[in-house]
């Protein structure tokens, strides 16, 4: 790059490349799209490099600028973090995207009560919920995710995960099933007709090995690759599906299920909070951590941890 350096153009960087387009990054920066433009033929001619180039009616990145992408949006927000860390956050004054990463059982009980604390709190933001994928994706790696939200396994060193509630899985039926009223064996229980949510298209899993432990199994008759999705089919057909007790209670009780113990010693379920180490220091991240603590406490139906107020 040139020898007197302009950080102004890593910031103009760091918008061009997440927004794919001259306007977008102009609208984020609060600049005219000829400034906008001006920027991108300094930063082009700094690198060396087109850095957008046109593909139809839009702009994709170059190889290089692909490179490039997350090194510049790592160096723009340890920057930010430098200058911020030691001021009191006023969250109405920030702008731009979040982006969660979470289960679609996570997202349905979570999103709305995020989305409201979002709109009185912090107009200016807004959020993105992603779907979670079968393993670690890397995306907080490649900060493509600013939070992931769920049951956290193995994760990289520089990954932070903080403990948000302990669960439990529990049996879920409509209110005319027979195991509506709680006091059943395990031989009805595994004799119900049974659904299951799984990622990975399991017909298996800790219970069935359980239940193979004592020479049982289930009548397990499908699978599917979410909760919410299990739990609409469990209203349908009066299956009996599973949801995470204290996690999952306000979608159970928006679709008038009922929950019922499952007959078996099972492991806790442990939902937590993970982030990249490159936003700990970051005021607006560890802002919205916040709020994600105090939401999860909302909808377990306990009060917030008060040492992270």
């Amino acid at each position: 790059m040139q020898s007197r350096m302009d950080l102004n153009l890593l910031v103009a960087l760091d918008a061009l490349l997440e927004e794919g387009s001259v306007t977008g990054a102009a609208e984020r920066l609060h600049l005219s799209e000829p400034a906008m433009s001006r920027t991108l033929g300094r930063i082009r001619r700094a690198l060396g490099d087109p850095v957008l180039v046109r593909s139809g009616r839009g702009m994709v990145p170059t190889p290089r600028a692909l490179a490039l992408r997350a090194e510049v949006h790592e160096l723009v927000q340890r920057a930010r973090a430098v200058f911020t860390a030691g001021d009191d956050l006023d969250p109405g004054t920030l702008s731009g995207d979040f982006t969660f990463q979470a289960d679609e059982g996570i997202v349905a009980v979570l999103g709305g009560p995020l989305l409201r604390r979002v709109a009185h709190e912090a107009p200016g933001l807004r959020l993105r919920f992603l779907g979670e994928g079968p393993r670690d994706t890397g995306a907080l790696r490649r900060d493509t995710v600013d939070l992931e939200i769920g049951v956290i396994g193995e994760r990289s060193p520089e990954t932070r995960v903080e403990p948000l509630l302990e669960d439990r899985f529990v049996t879920v039926v409509r209110p005319d099933h027979p195991l509506a009223r709680g006091e059943f064996t395990l031989e009805e229980w595994a004799a119900a007709a049974q659904l299951v949510s799984t990622r990975r298209g399991r017909l298996s899993g800790p219970v069935d090995e359980l239940l193979a432990g004592q020479g049982r199994s289930r009548r397990l008759v499908g699978s599917v690759s979410n909760v919410v999705t299990s739990l609409l089919l469990v209203v349908e057909t009066g299956l009996v599906g599973f949801a995470a007790e204290r996690t999952h209670r306000r979608l159970v009780e928006r679709l008038g299920l009922v929950t019922a113990p499952i007959p078996l010693e099972l492991p806790p379920l442990r939902m937590s909070l993970a982030w990249h180490a490159r936003y700990d220091a970051d005021a607006a991240h560890a802002w919205l951590r916040g709020l994600v603590r105090r939401t999860v406490a909302e909808v377990a139906g306990e009060p917030p941890d008060r040492d992270h107020a």
